[in-house]
């Protein structure tokens, strides 16, 4: 499973090239065939981070759970896994919101 950092790197990339072919005015390809056969495509990388913010909110509450019920008191750890889970959702949705951005100045283009 990649890191949250990793597929937003990898759609930073994409965005970039994307921006690089509408400014250069070079030919595009039909966006269905943007992505390499047998390459994840971008949707596949944003459900994969999905599942990984998934997961941390999932550990977070599993420890902070057991702080509350008595079984672990490792307070500390359970508030940063908190944390970490919260800032992974943040940046979540920083990429969702930056992706629906790029599709709609997609969708806006001049044809």
């Amino acid at each position: 499973m990649k890191s949250i950092s990793h597929v937003q790197q990898e759609m930073l990339n994409r965005m970039e090239l994307h921006r690089e072919l509408s400014a250069g005015g070079a030919a595009i390809k039909p966006a269905l065939q943007l992505d390499e056969p047998g390459q994840p495509g971008v949707m596949q990388s944003f459900t994969d981070s999905l599942h990984a913010v998934d997961a941390q909110q999932h550990q977070a509450a599993q420890a902070m759970n057991a702080v509350d019920s008595g079984r672990s008191d490792d307070l500390v750890g359970a508030m940063i896994d908190s944390q970490k889970a919260s800032l992974s959702f943040s940046a979540l949705l920083q990429v969702r919101n930056k992706l629906s951005s790029a599709f709609d100045d997609i969708m806006r283009m001049p044809i």
